[in-house]
């Protein structure tokens, strides 16, 4: 797991002078590879590529980056993992390939050279976002990977094109000049996080999951940022995976699927326990980090490390759950009690952290739990992608279980959704126990998922409602001064059309949600520390899997991933993991009402919305008011619109108060120059 960046120049439309601030674009990815730099420089070609490392396989200096490969022809820039990389190496070896080191890196580029691009990138499993640079045919290849957790930015310039892991290393390219994308801040403020197929800064596009761009800088001379987003070409659908596995689901009985699921985790997270620096796993005793640790401890001669934070205030503790999964599987745990205040310090370091406007509150536990294993490990497997993969969210639940209410007359449903909007918490409470619903749907809607049963009742299909339940409320997307409504999620390809509700939410999450909440919050928080996060259950290979298992595997007898609970069962008592799911959040509301109040109206103070011009002044005051009178829970809401505001306050561009932060040289770098003229430094 590294950092990378680049620069591509368009022949004659630039000063060649302008390659020298790779070093500054570099300098501004330290925090994700702070065991050295590499650059590489081509001025008659007009590209730099730079490599921030964090040195996890083959830690010496047949492992850095920039790499070229045997034939000199191709260059690479690279951040990630290929997890398959020994298989893959022995085949090489087999035909003839010799290999100098023994990093995944120099494999990938023999794989490139031997197979051809599309076929090797068909066989690497793993993590990854990286560019390649032809140097016959002068054709830079940017690649991310399949499910999206890399982080790949690209941008427009004057004369050329740059790319980086993060928008802070385009912030410092002296010729990018930022403006503000207004749909991707309406979706901000009505999701509380940038959509992958957005970006705050109208001239920068993120290289959508599964995609690749291969441009020539010939090409750059009159291309524009549109133009450049409908280059980028699909090589593994998320789509077609699942219009393939629904339409295809595996004819096995529960055994045999457990089997399978069983073997493939052990596949997976064995893969990725490849490391030749300290390795450990985050656990919070729920389901999906518990059976990460369960596969890891199976496979391990000696007691895995495992981290987890806990809070003094209960509701948000769940630090007794991790601890005793721990003791069952006798690992060497660490355990963190954060109090309130130390997790608030943490918030003033946010929007450089996440450079577009985020507002995740888990990102604050995320963030304390990655800075705490750094203090112990490299790397650490995390239980992200099983809600996605096995329909593990509360959403899932409720659409899974919902369909006897659309089969009401639409009148009566739409008669009952202003009921629930116009009356009182409790004669909410008692409309609700007088419909024909489910008992179990009846039992397990609290008083605040009451508050959006009229957005349910009344949608008109499941699209319509899965926007209600994954956004603010419809009345607060006017605290966008520039538009009434955020614009409909901008999915990475045409939705699929699959057979059934519970199928299209799950498909969804794991297209928009995933990658623009999930992977960005825990990519961000891990790397500000320098830790590797790895996901095995986002492995490209479950997830196909995952798609092929009917969905009454997935939500059954009421729970959702049942037949991940099913595997975790073998190793682990059912008395250790089934609770009601929690989360991983802090007490956002209450903190703005108590310790975080002065803070927060400071930054909602009227003279200073009216300033930027961005927000509704009066709509964001109704939204304080209802939340400090206690009438409605505004937190979520609050929280976007205070980070939005912090990040004005804080990230170059977005107020012209604040510099843009200029270059700097690499401190560990040693020049020499190869007979095409070619600049290395590292």
């Amino acid at each position: 797991m590294c950092g990378i960046a680049g620069i591509l120049l368009a022949p004659g439309a630039a000063d060649p002078g302008l390659l020298d601030h790779i070093d500054a674009m570099a300098t501004a990815l330290t925090h994700r590879g702070p065991d050295g730099c590499g650059v590489w420089i081509d001025r008659e070609a007009g590209v730099a590529l730079a490599h921030r490392r964090l040195a996890i396989v083959d830690l010496s200096e047949t492992g850095r980056q920039p790499m070229v490969s045997h034939s000199r022809r191709q260059v690479i820039t690279f951040n990630g993992e290929i997890y398959n990389f020994a298989e893959l190496r022995t085949e090489l070896a087999a035909a003839g390939h010799r290999f100098r080191g023994h990093s995944d890196t120099e494999v990938m580029l023999a794989a490139i050279e031997s197979l051809g691009f599309e076929a090797a990138l068909a066989r690497f499993a793993g993590m990854f976002a990286f560019a390649i640079w032809d140097r016959a045919d002068r054709t830079l290849h940017l690649v991310r990977d399949r499910i999206g957790k890399k982080p790949l930015y690209i941008g427009l310039v004057r004369g050329g094109l740059v790319f980086a892991s993060e928008l802070k290393a385009l912030h410092a390219f002296p010729q990018f000049r930022p403006e503000l994308d207004h749909a991707a801040l309406a979706s901000m403020l009505s999701r509380g996080w940038v959509p992958d197929g957005q970006c705050i800064w109208s001239s920068v596009f993120k290289l959508p999951p599964g995609n690749t761009l291969r441009i020539a800088s010939r090409d750059l001379a009159l291309i524009g940022i549109d133009d450049l987003r409908r280059r980028a070409k699909t090589y593994w659908s998320l789509a077609e995976v699942a219009t393939r596995g629904q339409e295809h689901p595996l004819a096995l009985g529960a055994t045999e699927l457990e089997d399978a699921l069983d073997d493939l985790l052990r596949t997976v997270v064995g893969q990725r326990m490849v490391a030749d620096v300290p390795l450990g796993a985050f656990l919070s005793g729920g389901i999906d980090s518990s059976t990460v640790v369960a596969l890891m401890q199976a496979q391990s001669s000696r007691p895995v490390r495992t981290f987890s934070i806990g809070f003094r205030e209960s509701g948000y503790d769940e630090s007794r759950h991790a601890a005793a999964v721990a003791r069952h599987f006798n690992t060497e745990h660490t355990e963190f009690h954060v109090t309130a205040a130390e997790a608030r310090d943490v918030i003033p370091m946010l929007p450089r952290i996440w450079d577009e406007p985020f507002a995740d509150e888990s990102q604050i536990p995320t963030f304390l739990l990655s800075q705490l294993a750094r203090r112990h490990v490299t790397v650490a497997l995390s239980g992200d992608g099983g809600d996605e993969c096995f329909g593990g969210y509360t959403r899932h639940l409720m659409v899974a279980r919902t369909g006897p209410l659309f089969r009401l007359p639409t009148a009566l449903r739409r008669s009952a959704a202003s009921a629930m909007r116009f009356f009182s918490p409790q004669a909410r409470r008692h409309l609700l126990n007088a419909m024909p619903l489910p008992a179990r749907l009846r039992r397990d809607l609290s008083d605040a998922n009451l508050q959006r049963l009229g957005d349910v009742l009344d949608a008109p299909d499941d699209a319509v409602l899965y926007e209600r339940l994954t956004t603010f409320r419809a009345g607060d997307r006017r605290l966008f001064r520039n538009g009434a409504d955020a614009a409909a999620m901008p999915w990475p390809e045409a939705e699929p059309r699959l057979p059934d509700a519970l199928g299209r939410f799950m498909y969804r999450d794991m297209a928009g949600y995933l990658p623009g909440d999930i992977l960005v919050k825990v990519d961000r928080a891990s790397m500000a520390v320098g830790l590797e996060a790895r996901s095995p259950l986002l492995d490209h290979r479950l997830i196909e899997f995952a798609w092929r298992v009917p969905n009454a595997f997935k939500v059954n007898d009421g729970k959702g991933k049942w037949l991940l609970r099913q595997v975790l069962r073998r190793y682990l008592p059912e008395t250790l993991f089934e609770r009601p799911k929690q989360g991983f959040n802090v007490p956002i509301g209450s903190w703005l009402l108590g310790p975080l109040r002065d803070w927060a109206l400071d930054l909602i103070d009227p003279v200073r919305i009216r300033r930027d011009g961005l927000l509704d002044v009066a709509a964001v005051e109704a939204c304080w008011r209802e939340h400090s009178e206690g009438r409605r829970d505004c937190s979520t809401q609050l929280w976007a619109i205070l980070m939005l505001q912090a990040w004005l306050d804080t990230v170059p561009g977005s107020r012209a108060a604040v510099a843009t932060p200029r270059g700097g040289t690499v401190a560990d770098r040693i020049d020499r120059t190869d007979n095409n003229g070619v600049v290395t430094q590292s």
